[in-house]
């Protein structure tokens, strides 16, 4: 009886202290471990390719590409971190409490700046469908970089501030062995609630109902004249087709990237407390870092340049002299 009970706690030989294990059928645990360790590579391996090639490539070091870079970065990351959800399929956490903390810790810096990744991608394109003469001007290499730079550092001082609690003591709050808890004061959860989603979820859904607005007036607009468009011309109407495309396909990403961050945010919504337990949290967090797999595929099913790379980077073509040179577009 003893040797039924201990094989169900996290930590056998602590019996009065350590948390017990949710029970679960094992075909349901091996489905779980092997679904979300399939998205995990996946998801790495994918925004690895995305990092080489707006990396190595020097045809695609432009602004929006910068972009889609710290984007893929962030998801790399995600990607990474959801090895964490795959120790924690069984319920335990063997990790320890300070690995627990910094867990957590790399988990709101990535959404953090995936969020402000997503708020700079809508700006972007904000200016380039209703300001395109000043695009080149307004959005240059150099800038997205500078405003890049700032918004990872923004989320890791805004976590490291959020979590210097957790971070000072690790586990105070967990309340048995084998448990992986972190606390947010209400006033931070609040606060947190405004900065990470409501505030930049109001200004992403409000840049693009105006480029939205602004692309369908545009498109009348070439469809009435396309006829008296001479040849000079003939490149801007190109140039324009090509920044409404990017447009389209960043919009996509954009509501993707909504859909699967929304639960996230909606149990502080709903008035739920900031306590937040690693395995109770498992769904909503998946759901999120699905959201990561997703965006490689969006550009691979969009962007003909990402499809070309993918096939120099397989083939180790990038391995050649002046590969960094190749023609992409």
């Amino acid at each position: 009886m003893e040797t039924l009970e201990g094989s169900e706690l996290c930590f056998p030989q602590l019996l009065n202290t350590s948390c017990r294990k949710p029970v679960r059928p094992h075909f349901e645990t091996m489905l779980i471990y092997i679904l979300l360790s399939s998205i995990s590579l996946l998801t790495v391996v994918l925004n690895l390719l995305v990092i080489i090639s707006i990396s190595h490539f020097k045809q695609l070091h432009t602004p929006t590409n910068l972009l889609l870079l710290s984007l893929a970065v962030s998801d790399f990351f995600v990607g990474l971190l959801m090895f964490f959800q795959v120790v924690l399929t069984d319920g335990c956490w063997f990790l320890g409490d300070l690995m627990c903390v910094l867990y957590y810790i790399l988990d709101f810096i990535v959404t953090s700046a995936s969020v402000g990744t997503m708020v700079l991608i809508s700006v972007d394109r904000f200016v380039a469908i209703c300001d395109p003469l000043h695009y080149p001007s307004k959005i240059t290499v150099k800038g997205i970089t500078i405003c890049l730079c700032l918004c990872w550092v923004y989320s890791v001082l805004y976590t490291s501030f959020t979590m210097k609690d957790n971070l000072t003591q690790p586990g105070m709050y967990n309340s048995c062995f084998g448990e992986c808890v972190v606390v947010i004061s209400y006033a931070l959860g609040i606060a947190d609630l405004f900065l990470t989603f409501i505030g930049p979820v109001t200004v992403i859904v409000v840049l693009y109902m105006r480029v939205f607005v602004v692309a369908v007036s545009q498109a009348r607009a070439m469809r009435s004249h396309i006829a008296a468009v001479r040849l000079q011309k003939s490149v801007k109407v190109t140039s324009r087709k090509s920044e409404m495309k990017a447009a389209r396909t960043l919009g996509v990403v954009i509501v993707v990237f909504l859909i699967c961050l929304c639960p996230l945010y909606c149990v502080f919504l709903t008035g739920q407390d900031t306590l937040l337990n690693a395995s109770s949290a498992a769904f909503v967090l998946c759901l999120f870092y699905f959201n990561s797999c997703l965006n490689p595929l969006i550009y691979a099913f969009f962007y003909p340049w990402f499809r070309k790379s993918i096939k120099l980077i397989v083939t180790l073509q990038i391995l050649q002299p002046n590969s960094c040179e190749t023609n992409i577009l």
